[in-house]
């Protein structure tokens, strides 16, 4: 019981550096932007208390009631994320409901991408800028201070976290105790700021500014962002560090130190500035803006890392084209780099930095991607709740209402951000959600035509009948549905007319779980006496490895000596046939995607010394 304890202290304090770091380094600007801007509000008492308030309740009802209570029960072996929330959601449902879900799983992931490219931006920007209380003759650095950081941030991805990743939960631990000691501080100054945890003052706040309340509201919805990593990294931890992280250090840490720039802004209203920073002593300030830079830089890296292993989901599940992805860790199978992702997130965050120039610009763009996002899994969670667990209808709906109770304002204060910059994300999420269901309705198109050729079973007794003479060794041909023959055979008969001895048609399958058992890796059906078919599985979060699940059919009495085995690839070339403006683009965009994919005999690791691959011509 000792052990278990200190294990489950041990993965709580790992858990901070990594699942924490974006919604941890909120106080930096969340608490500000209510009172600047356009739509800010007067600093008053009322105002200050009722906006703490509904930070207070919304960490309550969003954080640790929604989330942490409900929707990470919804898992997979462990594992969770809105991808593994929805395919969780499409089983036992068919036709166009399963449709509707997976429109709106990639959506989310769409969103997920948007806010993977302001959070970098927004976090650096935000502590970088905590040099202008120092001394404002430093104010012209910040831009070329920020860019630098952006810079090294994405240039060390490709090094990998294992070791970086050591030093951060000690730094992000020595963050969170950091901001609670400044709002003690500043609270023992002004202790009335307390009395915002009574849930009066939110609902005092709404009641007296009626709809501006939903201006408000999306700036309080940023102390939430980066909501979404306690589900998508749960996999790595488990839910109780998780819990416990958040309950013993997490949620006490960022109360204390909103409530703390409240009591500062309620002693002297010119405080409204920069309240985070000037919370502490002049000596201070300098050692605190190193040590918040540090923390958003923490806080990008866990968003790009979190986006790295969404992007390797989105590819197995077939919803993007297969990229390179590399393993930085020999130990922790999560810690991946894909450099086309890091290369793009890069590119992408720089733009945003220059044209927003300042985090406080950037705080229109920021959120609405985040409670998009929270609205879908809300009603995800409803139809698992209801199709996997068998929950009452009456119930359902009842936790879904609730749940959108919140999300719907939330969402609505958010939209009314979309001249000022709100529309950043929506653009990244609908483009990668187009680009998602491109590369999937047309990947099915060719895999519906796989389905009109040949049976594996015919055509296999007809060639043994026609070849009586064998090429010595076994061929193994990489079929694109199970079942039936690839066109690569057909090619290589009809133009070198020859046939190997053994013949294996090899299909890979991504299943919903995120690794599968060794023991059930391939399933072998012998057609005829020479020909196999083996049916490869994997998980969402592994990489297939062929010579690995060819030794894996030893368990089924079938032998391969990869000295002997030739595997046979096609090599497609796809040409459009013009129909009308929309298809043709689209086939264009398809065109594009395939050429700089990553070729099939790449991502399946397949030795290049005994790789064949044959041109097949698709016309879509």
């Amino acid at each position: 019981m000792k052990n278990k304890k200190k294990s489950l202290f041990g993965m709580s304090l790992l858990s901070v550096g990594v699942v924490y770091g974006d919604i941890g380094t909120s106080p930096l600007y969340a608490f500000k932007a209510a009172f600047h801007g356009q739509h800010s509000l007067v600093v008053n008492q009322a105002n200050v208390l009722g906006v703490l308030s509904l930070i207070f309740w919304m960490f309550v009802l969003v954080v640790s009631t929604k989330y942490l209570l409900l929707v990470t029960r919804v898992n997979n072996n462990g594992e969770g994320g809105i991808l593994t929330l929805s395919s969780l959601a499409m089983q036992q449902t068919h036709g166009m409901m399963k449709k509707c879900i997976l429109t709106l799983g990639m959506l989310a992931t769409g969103f997920f991408f948007g806010e993977a490219i302001i959070t970098p931006a927004m976090s650096v920007l935000s502590a970088v800028e905590g040099v202008e209380v120092v001394t404002k003759k430093l104010s012209p650095y910040i831009m070329p201070i920020a860019l630098t950081m952006i810079l090294l941030l994405f240039a060390i991805q490709s090094y990998g976290t294992e070791k970086i990743g050591k030093l951060f939960s000690p730094i992000m631990v020595l963050w969170f105790l950091t901001i609670a000691l400044l709002g003690v501080r500043s609270i023992a100054d002004n202790p009335i700021v307390f009395n915002a945890v009574n849930p009066k003052f939110a609902v005092e706040f709404i009641f007296n500014h009626k709809l501006f309340t939903i201006y408000t509201l999306s700036v309080v919805v940023l102390a939430v962002t980066g909501v979404e990593a306690l589900y998508a990294d749960m996999g790595h931890f488990g839910i109780e560090p998780i819990k416990m992280a958040w309950f013993t250090l997490i949620m006490p840490s960022l109360v204390l130190n909103y409530y703390g720039q409240g009591a500062l802004i309620l002693t002297d209203s010119s405080n409204i500035s920069n309240p985070f920073f000037l919370l502490a002593p002049k000596s201070l300030m300098l050692p605190l803006v190193i040590l918040s830079t540090v923390a958003t830089v923490i806080a990008s890296q866990a968003v790009i890392s979190s986006m790295f292993s969404i992007t390797r989901q989105a590819i197995n599940y077939g919803y993007l084209p297969p990229v390179r992805v590399l393993h930085t860790s020999h130990n922790e199978i999560g810690q991946i780099y894909v450099p086309i992702a890091n290369f793009f997130l890069f590119i992408s965050v720089v733009i945003v930095i220059l044209i927003f120039q300042h985090s406080n610009n950037l705080a229109a763009a920021y959120g609405i991607a985040v409670t998009l996002t929270m609205m879908v899994t809300s009603i995800l969670f409803s139809l698992v709740a209801m199709n996997k667990w068998k929950w009452s209808q009456p119930i359902v709906v009842q936790v879904m209402i609730l749940m959108l109770c919140i999300d719907l304002p939330l969402f609505l204060s958010t939209t009314l951000k979309i001249e000022n910059g709100g529309w950043l994300p929506i653009v990244i999420g609908l483009c990668v959600f187009s680009l998602m269901w491109l590369w999937k309705d047309e990947k099915s198109k060719l895999v519906s035509k796989a389905k009109m050729s040949h049976s594996a079973e015919a055509v296999a007794y007809s060639l043994e009948r026609k070849f009586t003479s064998r090429v010595k060794g076994t061929a193994v041909y990489l079929s694109r549905e199970e079942g039936y023959v690839p066109q690569s055979l057909l090619n290589n008969i009809q133009h070198n007319k020859v046939l190997h001895e053994r013949v294996v048609f090899l299909t890979c399958i991504y299943d919903e779980k995120p690794r599968i058992h060794p023991m059930k890796r391939v399933k072998v059906k012998q057609i005829s006496p020479t020909f196999w078919s083996v049916t490869a599985y994997y998980g969402y979060k592994e990489e297939p490895d062929i010579e690995s699940a060819l030794y894996s059919c030893y368990l089924s009495k079938l032998y391969f000596h990869l000295d002997e085995t030739v595997f046979f690839v096609s090599s497609e070339r796809i040409k459009i046939k013009e129909i009308n403006v929309l298809h043709d683009a689209k086939a264009r965009m398809f065109v594009f995607l395939s050429k700089n994919a990553l070729r099939t005999s790449e991502k399946l690791k397949i030795p290049k010394d005994h790789l064949v691959e044959l041109g097949v011509q698709l016309e879509i």
